[in-house]
This record gives structure tokens, C-alpha cells and sequence, in this order.
């Protein structure tokens, strides 16, 4: 009878990042509704307020499929956050602008993200933070780049280069 030998991984990565991440978006969660917009919300105005966006630049930037930008700028309009425009040189195309309503309550909702992560991460000593952020920062701009949102897309497009 042979026997099956298992080495499992040292570490389970998946569950840590996994549990990090659920984690801290709940605790934004929790943070922004003092303001009363969602972490998607407050994502896409951090990421529309640096400068004049389509919309599907603004999922790009934001890491969310086009589908779900749709729904959170209709939320932000119709909260008055933001608008939509006509491009002045495509008329297929949309451009997103943060209103001043907008911007007024991003300066309010960075303070709550801010003490947010400050109170996450300031229960590790300062060379920790700075070597985790290191590290994250490398992660995402590296192996992990790729929003999970277009993993299938990348995979059918170099399948086809093919």
C-alpha cells in the first residue's frame, strides 16, 4: 500500500489576504456610512477627483468591471456626487466629474479612511508597517497587478495571440 505524503504550504496566503481584506473593507464600511457613501463609492471618487475620466478609464483605475461602475456612478449621480458628460470629441463616450458636493465629502471621508487604516495598522511597530506596506505595494505591483476583474479577459486575449 503506498501511502500518500502531503506537504501542505507553511503558510495559507490565500486565507490571510483573503481575511485581511474582508476585514478592512468592512471596517471602511463601517467608517464611511458615518458619511453615508460605501467603499465602492469612495473608491471611484478618489480615483475620478485626479482628473477628467471615461467611465471605463474610471473601472480601470478603480479595479471594478465595467458593469459595476455603471451602478456606482448612477448611485453617485443621483446622491450628487458626481456627473456624467458627453466627451466633447466622442459622443459614445461618457466623462465622470466629481461635484463640488463631491469633493466636500471626499476631504471627510479621506479623514475616516485615514484614521481607519492608522488604527488598523498601529498595532504594529513602525519598521513592521513600513515593511508591510513595502511588501503589499510590491505584491499588487507585480504578480498581483492584474485586478481580478480581468483575469478571464487577459486569458481569452492571449489564448487568441495565440
Amino acid at each position: 500500500m503506498s501511502e500518500n505524503l502531503r506537504t501542505p504550504p507553511a503558510v495559507d496566503l490565500s486565507m490571510l489576504l483573503n481575511q485581511a481584506g474582508h476585514a478592512v473593507n468592512n471596517r471602511l464600511a463601517r467608517a464611511l456610512a458615518g458619511v453615508g457613501v460605501s467603499v465602492k463609492v469612495y473608491c471611484a471618487l478618489k480615483k475620478a477627483v485626479e482628473g477628467d475620466f471615461t467611465q471605463a478609464q474610471l473601472a480601470e483605475l478603480a479595479w471594478m468591471d465595467k458593469t459595476t461602475m455603471v451602478n456606482v456612478l448612477d448611485e453617485m449621480e443621483r446622491d450628487g456626487l458626481a456627473a456624467r458628460t458627453m466627451s466633447p470629441t466622442d459622443r459614445r463616450v461618457r466623462l465622470v466629474a466629481i461635484t463640488a458636493k463631491g469633493r466636500d465629502l471626499l476631504v471627510q471621508a479621506d479623514e475616516l479612511v485615514q484614521a481607519t487604516y492608522d488604527d488598523i495598522l498601529g498595532t504594529l511597530a513602525v519598521s513592521q508597517r513600513a515593511a508591510f506596506l513595502s511588501a503589499l505595494t510590491a505584491l499588487v505591483e507585480g504578480p498581483l497587478a492584474t485586478p481580478f476583474h480581468m483575469d478571464e479577459q487577459l486569458a481569452r486575449t492571449r489564448r487568441a495571440q495565440r
